[in-house]
């Protein structure tokens, strides 16, 4: 697994997304988004692009948080669109769509990582 190992199914992401946070990859982290996606995180602030979901993800890593895998539900797939949805270890649901690009893998273009049910 490395930061260059692109998601072929939509729920690859969710996966890719553990295993690079764990690893403290903020560049592998960022490259599981479209250049002008949007992220919901920390809770109430909106990152807008690469550079904005960076910095995010600098500081989120700077936390060392330990993530593991939650259940991940079947993707929900439409075309070239997807809703993947998630529901962490601690019960909180994150909610994404990604967009299949052009070389056939698959990009967040919009995540909410943190929905309290």
């Amino acid at each position: 697994m490395t930061s260059k190992t692109v998601a072929t199914e939509p729920n690859d992401l969710g996966k890719h997304f553990i295993e690079r946070g764990n690893a403290g990859d903020v560049d592998g982290l960022v490259a599981l988004y479209e250049p002008n996606a949007v992220l919901a995180f920390p809770p109430g602030n909106l990152a807008t692009g690469h550079a904005e979901i960076r910095k995010v993800y600098e500081q989120f890593v700077a936390a060392a948080p330990v993530l593991s895998p939650g259940r991940q539900h079947p993707a929900l797939v439409s075309g070239d669109l997807a809703l993947t949805v998630s529901t962490l270890t601690t019960g909180e649901v994150t909610v994404e769509i990604a967009r299949r690009q052009p070389d056939g893998s698959w990009l967040w273009v919009v995540d909410q990582p943190v929905l309290v049910p």
